[in-house]
């Protein structure tokens, strides 16, 4: 979609999209003019922005495939973005062909172009939807016809709680979230912190006030409640490239320095 498309599509290029910034940031090229200037911006504060978001990819890659080999076949991925190379489908069906996801995004783009390059995909389906409206994404969900909350479910929120301000109460809606769905469930929250970050990381995040999803930043404990008393599996909360890596990380690499933390939470029993 080029940017003449987008304004017959009603989409505001005034203001530039989280999402399409992220795009930008992972190669993609479903962005426009106003969010490569964003990004541009962020660039020149935090050179290593880019590799932040592939630590935050390959987190997703590494919980989905965790949650795979626990035996979960089907996935909710809310805050979707833009389905790029290696994104939930791609890991889930190469281990499991019938595993079903259903993306949830709030940006018309993201969702425009996620139907687009899901077309004739049929174990997959796309939602516009915001986060802050729980019981509309899980109404979407069985709609769909991929999603059984009756059966474990992978609930992820990669990178996307940090959007939602305290004034709408992000636990309450995890909390949802968490109700609706089966024993045996999983929930993956990836999510930025200013803790342990260096005043220019902090300056770069502030930057998110342009676009119409700004960040707040948490700590390690608020992060961690989001989870409610679901079971935290090793290693909890901790610095991206710290959560079950493929390889032992290097110390020298500061894992701290990606500025988010990333865990995976289970269902074992009701009331969870």
């Amino acid at each position: 979609m080029d940017e003449q498309e987008g304004r017959a599509a009603g989409i505001d290029l005034s203001r530039p999209s989280a999402a399409r910034v992220y795009d930008y940031f992972l190669g993609g090229a479903h962005n426009f003019e106003v969010d490569r200037r964003l990004a541009a911006q962020i660039a020149a504060m935090t050179p290593n922005l880019a590799a932040t978001m592939r630590a935050g990819r390959e987190f997703l890659r590494r919980a989905v495939r965790t949650l795979l080999d626990s035996g979960v076949d089907q996935f909710l991925d809310i805050g979707s973005g833009i389905p790029t190379v290696g994104n939930v489908h791609e890991v889930a069906q190469a281990a499991d062909p019938s595993a079903r996801i259903v993306y949830v995004d709030i940006d018309p783009v993201a969702v425009s172009h996620s139907r687009e390059l899901l077309a004739g995909n049929e174990l997959t389906a796309v939602l516009h939807a915001d986060l802050r409206e729980p019981d509309r994404i899980l109404a979407g969900a069985r709609e769909s016809g991929l999603i059984d909350l009756t059966r474990p479910v992978g609930v992820l929120l990669a990178g996307v709680v940090h959007f939602v301000p305290d004034a709408d109460r992000p636990a309450d809606l995890l909390a949802t979230l968490r109700a609706a769905v089966a024993p045996g469930s999983f929930l993956v929250v990836s999510h930025s912190t200013f803790e342990d970050q260096p005043p220019e990381m902090l300056d770069a995040q502030r930057l998110s006030a342009r676009t119409d999803t700004e960040i707040t930043l948490r700590s390690r404990a608020e992060i961690t409640g989001f989870f409610g008393d679901w079971t935290i599996l090793e290693p909890g909360a901790v610095h991206m490239p710290l959560w079950r890596p493929d390889l032992p990380p290097d110390p020298d690499e500061r894992p701290e320095r990606f500025g988010a933390f990333g865990g995976v939470a289970r269902y074992d029993h009701p009331g969870g």
